[in-house]
């Protein structure tokens, strides 16, 4: 009976450890999508990601539920650091992107999203509270390409630019009525601490973990300065 209960106390101590394994995992995965994305040739325009305040990587977001359009994913978003984000990118907040109806973008098969958040306004909402694409925030597909020349308006108007990647198709992505908003138990998880997410991505309150190496060095190397509006 000692035993049983010795090995019940070890297991309840070990599951903050692997709760904590998990959300480095998502972590790690988001910087190997950004990485990926970023050294294609035909990848987000250099304008846009270096006018980008902050950017949010959602690595295999699943579809379900087929007959009602629904999807569901967690990743990360990383802002510039300092007031006018005119800083290097900081820790990453953990975030979830839920509901909406993507279309045949999907297809069944999990996709990465990245999305760009271009201003202040639009990363305060998204790090403030639910938020819903097309309605709280505005929101459009990404152009691509080397140049932002082949923009729409309504794009360049946008507070969000999203981006597709699925069956190594590269692509703008609507994501009109889609909601994202800060997965504070995840970074509970992930820092040990109670933080909200304008702590983490705005306010400079917890140090990168080791798991983010590979995603704040990318940003880094592709858009190290911000090139404001």
């Amino acid at each position: 009976m000692r035993r049983a209960w010795l090995l019940m106390g070890a297991a309840l101590l070990s599951l903050p450890a692997q709760a904590q394994q998990k959300e480095n995992d998502r972590v790690k995965n988001a910087g190997t999508v950004m990485t990926e994305i970023l050294n294609v040739p035909d990848n987000i325009p250099q304008e846009l990601i270096d006018k980008a305040a902050c950017v949010i990587v959602l690595p295999s977001v699943l579809k379900f539920a087929i007959a009602f359009g629904g999807s569901y994913g967690r990743g990360v978003m990383t802002c510039r650091g300092g007031t006018e984000f005119n800083g290097a990118w900081g820790a990453p907040t953990m975030m979830a992107l839920e509901g909406g109806s993507f279309g045949f973008q999907l297809g069944g098969q999990a996709t990465d999203f990245v999305l760009l958040v271009m201003n202040e306004r639009g990363a305060s909402s998204v790090l403030s509270s639910k938020t819903k694409l097309g309605v709280g925030i505005s929101a459009a597909a990404g152009p691509k390409g080397r140049d932002a020349a082949a923009a729409t308006d309504a794009a360049l108007r946008a507070e969000i630019l999203s981006y597709s990647r699925s069956r190594g198709l590269f692509a703008g992505a609507f994501l009109d009525g889609s909601t994202l908003r800060p997965d504070n138990g995840a970074n509970e998880k992930l820092y040990g601490k109670k933080l909200s997410a304008k702590e983490i991505a705005l306010e400079g309150k917890a140090a990168p973990p080791s798991s983010a190496e590979e995603l704040i060095a990318t940003l880094n190397k592709h858009s190290p300065k911000h090139a404001g509006d």
